[in-house]
């Protein structure tokens, strides 16, 4: 086993910093950052970090790219104060979106921000629900990846799923649902979705039964809610009844927490504190459930040299 834990929190999710920290049992350690006047980050981690196992938490939320310069900066500062190893601990990961070349001369920012953390100096990442699973693989340094399906699972086995049906808004994420339907023990369905812009999407119909059906609408983030959005209307369409909405990263941009929340066959909006949600922007029918005690526990194994992989476990049933 390493030497001592070492856990750092960024300016991006102080709370779920804290949060894990409190599971853990360990203090949360500060991080001091300056601007200069010419505009550049300057970061000091402000705790011993000589041979302790470093750990740094910081989802790369708005501003994105303010808090993904912090981040690298913690990672170097954690190297250069000679860290015997330094975890990012990143429980959103935006760039994990620009996952593919469709497009020509067009960049792949979720392997080049994928080297850039290496490069600074991480040993390893810890991650949560990231958009594709080719994203895994953009990273040269080991990586645990952590779904929230349990946390989900858990909250939702407390109704009568009788008559539920979970559904994905396109078959990238079908496989995803799936795995959640077979926790739930319900069927799944998939919208067969076309995406032409950053808020326009069309899904032209429902492959599978959701006719006199209760709904899961389960997605891995949502963002601006276009997806969320159209899939009701083809919901309402092929008649399906109450819908819940859950994600993992609950982004909510432009609105869009609002938006959903108007539509009134939308009973509840589940998500994790994956990302900070306004208190500004949240409405009666949102609830946030926290990753901080799997976070915490994937890092408690991961710096007693233990396996993770116990984590991905389906709840036991009540």
């Amino acid at each position: 086993m390493r030497g001592e834990i070492a856990v750092f929190g960024g300016s991006a999710h102080p709370d779920l910093a804290a949060e894990v920290c409190r599971r853990l049992e360990v203090p949360l350690h500060p991080v001091r950052v300056q601007r200069f006047a010419n505009d550049c980050l300057e970061v000091q981690l402000m705790a011993n970090c000589r041979e302790r196992d470093v750990f740094l938490v910081q989802p790369l939320v708005r501003p994105v790219q303010e808090n993904l310069v912090e981040l690298l900066l913690m990672v170097d500062a954690a190297r250069g104060a000679s860290a015997a190893r330094t975890t990012v601990v990143l429980p959103h990961y935006a760039y994990a979106r620009s996952d593919k070349k469709d497009a020509p001369r067009i960049s792949i920012g979720g392997r080049l921000v994928a080297d850039l953390m290496a490069t600074a100096g991480a040993d390893r990442v810890l991650a949560m629900t990231l958009h594709a699973p080719q994203v895994h693989g953009f990273f040269s340094v080991p990586v645990d990846h952590l779904h929230a399906l349990r946390e989900l699972a858990l909250h939702f086995r407390g109704l009568d799923l009788s008559r539920t049906t979970v559904v994905s808004p396109d078959l990238g994420n079908a496989k995803e649902a799936a795995a959640f339907a077979r926790i739930l023990g319900v069927p799944v369905a998939a919208g067969a979705k076309q995406r032409f812009a950053d808020d326009r999407v069309v899904i032209t119909s429902i492959i599978g039964e959701v006719a006199g059906r209760d709904v899961i609408v389960l997605d891995d983030e949502i963002a601006k809610g276009s997806t969320i959005l159209e899939l009701l209307v083809r919901l309402r369409e092929a008649g399906a009844r109450a819908v819940r909405v859950a994600c993992t990263h609950g982004l909510f941009a432009d609105g869009a927490l609002k938006r959903i929340g108007d539509q009134p066959d939308v009973l509840e909006i589940v998500c994790t504190n994956t990302v900070p949600i306004p208190t500004e922007i949240q409405v009666p029918k949102l609830r946030i459930l926290s990753i901080a005690p799997a976070l915490a526990e994937a890092i408690r194994r991961i710096h007693n040299g233990e396996s993770v992989s116990a984590l991905f476990d389906p709840p036991a049933l009540a």
